[in-house]
């Protein structure tokens, strides 16, 4: 599925991102009408179970219609470790909920995120508790501007 952006055909609601991390999943959130993302949580990433358990509530709770999860690539395009666990965890999540889940390219998303919180003078510490979710809705605006552009 390489980072494409074949969406299934637009149903009404919010879409979840998730930027997956090792330790950490960042969590971002758009409106009802997908015109604008929000950065919405970090959680855990171990146990699974229970993360998987969480994000079923969040798109109950907030009515998502749409999961995008992160693919992280190489700059080259090709497959990295982490973009086959990022599919692998995009699996065991479609087993778990009743909407469409999707990957989408996320390559430097944690770069830009980094660079935004340094450009704001954010402290070291804060850096690592906000990076992940500011990843998770940088991707998400990416994912909202393809999508509007029909890509």
């Amino acid at each position: 599925m390489e980072g494409d952006w074949d969406a299934p055909p637009a149903v009404p609601g919010r879409v979840l991102a998730l930027d997956l991390g090792s330790v950490r999943v960042g969590v971002a959130v758009s409106d009802p009408s997908r015109r604008m993302a929000f950065p919405r949580d970090v959680l855990r990433r171990h146990p699974e179970a229970q993360l998987l358990g969480r994000l079923a509530s969040m798109v109950s709770d907030e009515d998502v219609a749409l999961v995008v999860v992160g693919l992280p690539l190489h700059l080259s395009g090709a497959a990295s470790s982490g973009s086959r666990d990022a599919e692998s965890f995009a699996g065991r999540l479609r087993e778990r909920i009743a909407v469409p889940v999707q990957m989408c390219d996320e390559r430097l998303t944690t770069v830009d995120a980094e660079a935004l919180l340094l450009e704001g003078d954010t402290t070291r510490r804060r850096r690592r508790g906000v990076r992940d979710k500011v990843a998770a809705t940088l991707l998400l605006e990416s994912f909202l501007r393809e999508s509007e552009q029909g890509g």
